[in-house]
């Protein structure tokens, strides 16, 4: 306990909080700018299991955000690199590197072996997965999101209402780092607000981290937050599903143009733009499900949302991502 005495003399912590921090299996999805932070200080404040989730590789834009990795870094998978600095970190902390995408196919299984739940991806996708999965299963999840100045960093799942209670609609434009930019101590900053509220649900800290979010503009210097408990859960929004998971009877939409998917995500396809679907309102019949499939899931939503505006059946949607794994900046 040596180790942990400058946590576990608060008396919020103590060594039943130390106890429920090293019984804590966390999976982080996302080994990033944000998982920089959240993962040396989880694995620091003696969490028993990390499982990291993250098919990408490190670029040498990363590294003025992402400070797990170092300059010879460049090239290798993330999820390895960060494990084998974790390892070094704290040798009593069982860390699982799983160089892959979290997708509709895998996360259910993913969630089903955590405590707890930390999105620190890049992709849209990739937290309303997390969201509808945890809130299925009734594990927390700590979600947060980085660009330019700003963040934020809120507790879904579990005791509180999920990320699509508090964000039932994506933006209209999916701007990035790469196309907007992002300061690296704003990752960091709104990082390891991350791993505070994550070590706060492990140790059952009062009020909970659950059903609140904390905002950060470091352009004007200025915090903010709300808590969102008992935000009602909304009706009938499209899920993402697997490719796996189409069916010869569903009602394809591809959204991708033939430069970015020479092979459409089905050969029965239809291939069109948003701009194009929403001009010539091709409806499924009635029982079938309709598909919607981009890279990122922004186009896939917004065309989901017109057909939902004047029908009401089965709406799901596929976000292909990026193949082979590019360089990816939204987090």
């Amino acid at each position: 306990m040596n180790r942990y005495a400058r946590q576990t003399q608060l008396p919020e912590v103590g060594e039943t909080g130390q106890r429920a921090i090293a019984a804590a299996r966390v999976l982080v999805v996302g080994a990033g700018g944000l998982a920089a932070p959240v993962l040396q200080y989880l694995a620091g404040a003696g969490v028993g299991h990390l499982t990291l989730v993250d098919g990408d590789v490190v670029a040498l834009s990363n590294l003025h955000r992402q400070t797990l990795f170092r300059e010879n870094d460049v090239g290798r998978t993330k999820a390895d690199v960060a494990a084998q600095t974790l390892r070094r970190l704290n040798g009593n902390c069982d860390v699982v590197p799983l160089p892959c995408s979290l997708d509709p196919a895998n996360a259910a299984e993913l969630v089903a072996r955590s405590t707890l739940v930390l999105d620190c991806a890049d992709s849209f996708a990739a937290s309303y997965i997390l969201s509808d999965t945890c809130h299925a299963q009734g594990v927390p999840l700590v979600s947060a999101s980085v660009l330019g100045f700003t963040g934020y960093v809120g507790g879904f799942c579990g005791s509180a209402p999920s990320l699509r209670a508090v964000f039932p609609d994506l933006p209209d434009r999916a701007a990035t780092c790469a196309t907007a930019g992002v300061m690296g101590p704003v990752v960091g900053l709104v990082g390891a607000a991350m791993a505070q509220m994550a070590l706060g649900i492990l140790i059952g800290q009062r009020p909970s981290p659950l059903g609140q979010l904390m905002h950060f503009d470091m352009q004007g210097f200025r915090a903010s937050g709300f808590r969102f408990d008992g935000t009602p859960e909304p009706e009938g929004g499209p899920t993402f599903i697997a490719p796996s998971d189409l069916t010869a009877q569903d009602f394809v939409v591809e959204l991708r143009d033939r430069v970015d998917a020479p092979v459409p995500v089905t050969p029965a396809a239809l291939r069109t733009t948003v701009a194009e679907y929403r001009q010539h309102l091709a409806t499924p019949p009635d029982g079938q499900r309709a598909v919607f499939a981009c890279r990122s899931g922004l186009r896939a939503w917004q065309a989901a949302a017109h057909l939902r505006s004047h029908w009401a059946g089965e709406i799901s949607l596929i976000a292909t991502g990026d193949t082979p794994p590019t360089e990816r900046h939204n987090k």
